[in-house]
C-alpha cells in the first residue's frame, strides 16, 4: 500500500480508525526527512496491513501544532486510535522494522486497561 497524504480533513478518520497507522511528520526542505522518506515508503509496500500516512508540516501547520511537532521528521505510531509512539528522528530501515514489530506485539487490551486506570486515578 502506498502512503496516504494526511490533512486536517482526513486525519481523524484515518488515524482514529481501527488498526495500525504510522504517521511521518515531514517538510520538503528537511534533509533527514528526505533521507527517511524512501525507508517509510518501502515499509508501506512491505506491510500492506498497516496504514502509512504523511503530514507535510508546511501545509498542515494546524496538525503539527496540535501534536506539538517541533522537530522533523517525527514518527508517530497509532493503534486503534491510541498513540503508542511519537519520537523525532529519521530511523534506519532495520530500526523502523523493529518498531513496526513492537507495535504489532502490543496488547491493546492492556493499554486500554492502563488508560482506564489512569483516568480513574486523576
Amino acid at each position: 500500500m502506498a502512503t496516504v497524504e494526511l490533512t486536517s480533513e482526513n486525519f481523524n478518520e484515518i488515524v482514529g480508525a481501527p488498526g495500525t497507522v504510522f504517521v511521518d511528520f515531514w517538510a520538503s526542505w528537511c534533509g533527514p526527512c528526505r533521507t527517511f522518506a524512501p525507508v517509510f515508503e518501502q515499509a508501506s509496500e512491505q506491510h500492506p496491513d498497516i496504514t502509512f500516512g504523511k503530514v507535510n508540516t508546511e501545509e498542515q501547520l494546524e496538525l503539527a501544532q496540535v501534536f506539538g511537532i517541533s522537530s522533523i521528521p517525527t514518527l508517530m505510531a497509532v493503534r486503534d486510535g491510541i498513540v503508542l509512539y511519537a519520537e523525532p528522528g529519521a530511523l534506519p530501515a532495520p530500526v523502523f522494522e523493529e518498531l513496526i514489530d513492537k507495535v504489532r506485539q502490543v496488547d491493546m487490551d492492556e493499554v486500554r486497561a492502563e488508560i482506564e486506570r489512569q483516568e480513574r486515578e486523576s
